[in-house]
């Protein structure tokens, strides 16, 4: 039985047939709302952790306020809420390459709790922040600027030391304020920021409302400057260039010199004075001078980011034939969104003629190989793509996106029973990925399981912070798995878990 899924659009969104939103109007209504919103959704978090609860450290003043795990279950909480109205960018080799990177950092960082998860947000601003909670997101346009890894991995380093240092804790346990509400207008910040801009969004509320939101963000100089100290450290730690930290600064006031007034959207929460330039580049200079070698896969993935935020593949196609005939930080990576934007233009002939180059000269590269099996899975020709997918996947363990590559090839290829227990398997290794419950959700319907459907589908608003949907679509698996004892069983210990907890914002 096929069954149609329509869960790609957001609810309380109003789509248009190009695919872009009419989001701000939405979004202006709903931001006096976002206060409480949060609010609730922190008592709607369910601890998935409760039997890790630390206790405060001895002499952290902070804890006395907020404890790690407090801010763990905040974070999640915050997220839900942030999920439910911003679309996450779901590329899983860029996210994948995202989450190592992270991964690398905060091992040589200062940062106790390394339970990290990753936003990517398809919008060509400079931004990057992190959330306590060990939520760290990553506007795709960090990727224009950012010209290394290096670089790159100074502004995440930089993020994390903010989330190592607990800056946020430390604000509340200063201003004695309500770490919720102070969460809320983060979060009110950030959606502004990911959709219309800070300076626009700003500029459509009242001063107070505008100043309330943008301090909720904004960290003190001491704030910067002990994070660009921090991070300059975890770079060098991490075998990376503590000098791209200088060199991002300077990237960072290049872009405020070609925009004018307004400076990147990193910049507005992180401002850049002189005095925070002239000590990171003093501490930079007493790290001894040596060769760091720049990462090719990098240069990939800045590839895909760029091919995303165009949103249109001609353009990009344009642009990276040109870096070719010209100047370009990588002609392999240039060659490689070539490659990218003639695939999705179905120019697979040309497409694959521009691969060969590639996997040629790097014949074991798995990102290369990957984009060989999406030509194959374009071209109809599943056999191939998934004789090559297992084959790599043997190779390199659980990958992600080799996991995901399959799963989308046998639903191409109309086998979606397959595809189902593979989605099934990543939800045990995934379970906080909504991408991965959202593609159950759709395969199940393809495969006959319309329980599996309703179940998947729960998961996903769960993981959006769509409570009401929830229910709805538990009512809907419960009605369906009636005579399956154990499955009803633990719907309706579901739903009385989320009962419990509306009636608790009900008491709020």
């Amino acid at each position: 039985m096929n069954l149609v899924i329509e869960i790609r659009y957001h609810p309380h969104r109003q789509y248009y047939s190009d695919g872009s939103t009419d989001f701000y109007p939405v979004l202006i209504r709903r931001l006096t709302q976002l206060y409480t919103a949060v609010i609730l959704l922190a008592m709607l978090s369910v601890p998935s952790q409760a039997g890790n609860i630390e206790l405060p450290s001895l002499g952290d003043t902070t804890s006395a306020i907020i404890s790690q795990q407090q801010e763990y279950e905040l974070g999640q909480a915050w997220l839900r809420a942030y999920r439910s109205r911003i679309p996450e960018y779901n590329d899983p080799l860029l996210h994948s390459y995202l989450e190592q990177l992270l991964i690398k950092l905060a091992s040589h960082s200062q940062l106790d709790d390394h339970r990290l998860s990753l936003v990517a947000i398809n919008n060509p601003t400079m931004n990057a922040f992190a959330v306590p909670g060990g939520i760290i997101g990553v506007h795709l346009g960090l990727f224009r600027y950012a010209k290394s890894e290096h670089q790159l991995a100074s502004v995440l380093a930089h993020e994390l030391a903010h989330l190592s240092q607990r800056h946020f804790a430390r604000r509340v346990a200063e201003q004695r304020k309500n770490s919720v509400a102070t969460m809320a207008g983060m979060l009110a910040s950030l959606v502004l920021a990911a959709t219309v801009g800070g300076d626009a969004g700003m500029a459509a509320m009242t001063a107070t409302q505008a100043a309330s939101m943008q301090n909720s963000l904004r960290y003190s100089r001491q704030n910067e400057q002990e994070a660009d100290r921090l991070g300059i450290e975890t770079v060098y730690a991490a075998g990376m260039d503590p000098s791209a930290v200088g060199a991002m600064f300077e990237e960072m006031l290049r872009a405020t010199r070609y925009t004018g007034s307004k400076p990147p959207e990193f910049l507005l929460t992180h401002p850049l004075t002189e005095s925070r330039v002239a000590d990171a580049n003093s501490r930079i200079a007493q790290y001894p001078l040596k060769h760091y070698p720049d990462n090719l896969e990098y240069h990939l993935m800045r590839a895909r980011a760029m091919l995303a935020i165009d949103r249109n593949p001609a353009a990009s196609l344009n642009r990276f034939q040109s870096e070719l005939n010209g100047d370009t930080l990588s002609r392999e990576a240039s060659r490689y969104g070539t490659v990218l934007a003639q695939a999705e233009l179905g120019e697979v002939k040309k497409a694959r003629e521009g691969l060969a180059i590639l996997l040629k000269e790097s014949p074991d590269s798995l990102t290369y190989q990957l984009e060989d099996i999406t030509l194959d899975r374009q071209e109809g020709k599943f056999v191939n793509a998934i004789e090559k997918n297992q084959q790599l996947l043997r190779l390199h363990g659980n990958s992600y996106p080799l996991r995901m590559s399959l799963a989308e090839t046998y639903l191409k290829a109309n086998r979606f029973t397959e595809s189902e227990q593979l989605l099934r398997a990543m939800t045990r290794d995934y379970p906080d990925t909504a991408y991965v419950w959202f593609q159950l959700a759709e395969v199940s319907g393809l495969a006959g399981n319309i329980a599996g459907v309703h179940k998947a589908r729960a998961q996903y608003y769960l993981l959006n912070g769509v409570f009401d949907k929830v229910r709805e679509q538990l009512g809907y698996a419960r009605k369906l798995l009636v005579h399956d004892f154990k499955e009803v069983a633990i719907i309706d210990q579901q739903l009385r878990d989320l009962a419990d907890l509306e009636k608790k914002m009900e008491n709020f």
